[in-house]
């Protein structure tokens, strides 16, 4: 009897166990999700000024004959330039169908860009709208806004960043994304060049879910983006949702990957960015 009652106490204790670590897996499994969703969201909208650097340059140029220097095309891409209007409009279309880009990325629809002068000119604003835009049939809406401020203590060009966007996932959920963020062009900007250019991010940011969620996230160590890569290399984003622990989120020390580490109290798990 003595040894039966001790065979159901393991029992017990290994049920235990057992329940509270997946308990620990599904909650790490929907913060890791939470985190790559925001993440994405984050740089769909980041990368627009990256593409519409591109797509200027690209005009009155062969796309084949300079296909890697434009790592988020592909060549499906038609670009204009309307110079009949001011303030300016710029179009990147990728055609109604999704195309494969040099990212990895499919896109389809437009984005819409009008600018009033030029984007190393103090006083400049560039506003991004779209038209039926997707990024990996995620379908992206909003307005962006950019201002050149001129240049700060340092000599270093900065501007000021204003996103009020939804972003439509494929399982549906619907993100809102209004942030306010500062970025410094810190590398670069003395060549015609854009693959040299290196900026820092800075400021913060509310996601609202559809499904209730609201998190706020702060940069805590600037964002370090260098358009020779596709992701963040470096910096660190303080993760704090309405319900739910906080998070930070870690893009690195300096190398070009997809990786990012999340720590929720003393966990940390490594996640790959899409």
């Amino acid at each position: 009897m003595k040894t039966l009652k001790i065979l159901m106490l393991i029992a017990l204790i290994a049920t235990v166990l057992f329940s509270c670590k997946k308990e620990t897996q599904e909650n790490i499994s929907s913060e890791e999700t939470a985190s790559l969703n925001e993440s994405f969201v984050e740089q769909t909208y980041d990368e627009l000024q990256d593409m519409a650097d591109q797509a200027y340059k690209l005009i009155g140029e062969s796309l084949k004959s300079t296909e890697n220097d434009f790592i988020r095309f592909g060549d499906c891409v038609t670009v204009t330039l309307d110079t009949t209007v001011m303030p300016r409009l710029l179009t990147i279309d990728f055609g109604e169908e999704n195309c494969l880009c040099r990212d990895g990325r499919y896109r389809r629809g437009k984005i819409l860009i009008t600018f009033n002068g030029r984007y190393r000119q103090a006083g400049t604003v560039i506003t991004t709208s779209f038209d039926s835009y997707h990024v990996n049939d995620n379908h992206v809406m909003g307005l962006r806004t950019v201002e050149n401020m001129g240049l700060n203590d340092e000599n270093h060009i900065w501007y000021q960043i204003q996103v009020d966007g939804q972003l439509n996932l494929t399982d549906g959920t619907v993100l809102s994304w209004q942030s306010n963020r500062k970025r410094t062009w810190v590398q670069g900007y003395n060549t015609p060049f854009w693959r040299d250019d290196v900026y820092l991010i800075e400021g913060s940011g509310t996601f609202i879910s559809s499904l209730g969620a609201q998190v706020n996230r702060v940069i805590i160590e600037p964002l370090r983006r260098e358009l020779s890569c596709r992701f963040l290399v470096s910096g660190r984003v303080e993760v704090n949702p309405a319900n739910g622990p906080q998070r930070i989120l870690d893009y690195g020390d300096g190398e070009c990957d997809n990786l990012a580490e999340l720590s929720i109290g003393n966990r940390t798990i490594t996640i790959v960015l899409r």
